[in-house]
Parts: C-alpha cells; sequence; structure tokens
C-alpha cells in the first residue's frame, strides 16, 4: 500500500483534526514511552488516546518473555480508557518511539483502533520530528467488524 506523504502538516486543518493538538499528543506519548517495559527488544513505544470529550489516556509497551504475551503501547492506552469508563468516540491516537521515526501501529493495534473509531487518525512523527497524521482507513482499509454501528 503506498502511503500518501501529503499527510505531513505544519497548520493542521480543522477537517482532519479538528481541536486535536497533534504535538502535545505526540508528547504525551514520549512521556509514557519513558516507562515501557522492553528489557528484550529495547524498542520503547508510547501511545496516547484522545477522546472526543477532550480527555487522553497514556500506555506503554510492556514486554514479556513469551513475545506473544506482549502488549503494545496503543492497546494499553485504549484499556485505561476503556477502565476508566471511557464512552465518548475516539478521535486520535498519537504514537511516539525514541528508537525510530514513524513508529506506525502494529496490525492488532490498528484493529483495535477501527473498534473504537472507524474515523479516528493517527499521528506518528517524521523523520523530519514533525506530527504526519494518517486516518485510521488508510491504514486498515479493511478492518474486521462485528456490526456497522456498534460503538462504546
Amino acid at each position: 500500500m503506498q502511503i500518501n506523504q501529503d499527510h505531513l502538516y505544519k497548520n493542521y486543518p480543522d477537517n482532519i483534526l479538528k481541536d486535536v493538538d497533534a504535538e502535545k499528543t505526540l508528547k504525551i506519548a514520549a512521556d509514557a514511552a519513558e516507562n515501557a517495559y522492553a528489557p528484550y527488544s529495547k524498542f520503547k513505544v508510547g501511545a496516547c488516546a484522545l477522546f472526543e470529550d477532550g480527555k487522553t489516556y497514556s500506555g506503554c509497551n510492556v514486554e514479556n518473555a513469551s513475545y506473544g504475551l506482549t502488549l503494545c503501547a496503543e492497546r494499553n492506552a485504549l484499556s485505561s480508557a476503556i477502565t476508566e469508563g471511557q464512552k465518548t468516540k475516539l478521535i486520535a491516537v498519537a504514537i511516539y518511539s525514541p528508537n525510530a521515526k514513524s513508529c506506525f501501529p502494529c496490525g492488532a493495534c490498528r484493529q483495535w483502533i477501527t473498534e473504537f473509531s472507524k474515523e479516528a487518525v493517527v499521528i506518528v512523527e517524521s523523520s523530519e520530528g514533525k506530527p504526519q497524521v494518517f486516518s485510521i482507513k488508510e491504514l486498515l482499509p479493511f478492518s474486521f467488524e462485528l456490526d456497522q454501528t456498534t460503538s462504546l
């Protein structure tokens, strides 16, 4: 799949990010990455999930010696939101790693994001250190879904 590089914004258009402060959400994700438990890969990741009510939830990756049991930062952030009783629509997920620019969500995390909003955006840091924005539909055009009307 060809990724459209036109998603690098200096000024964030209202129709793409509404009132989302991409730099702020990336900063929250970067702070969360500091707490990552990554003794095996040494690849730390942080995420920030932003919801329609303006609340943010952060998460970091937590590795396990049995790699399949590792939890990604994105899923941890979304799980925190659900644990805290979040009921509004997911607007954005920012992902940051001090180990790599443009740290994109894995396939499982892309599916998790679509579970909470088919219109969410994913924010990553570009190679120039600026926020880069992609729609979740662009990153996962054919997601699994039980019901088109399912929501929180």
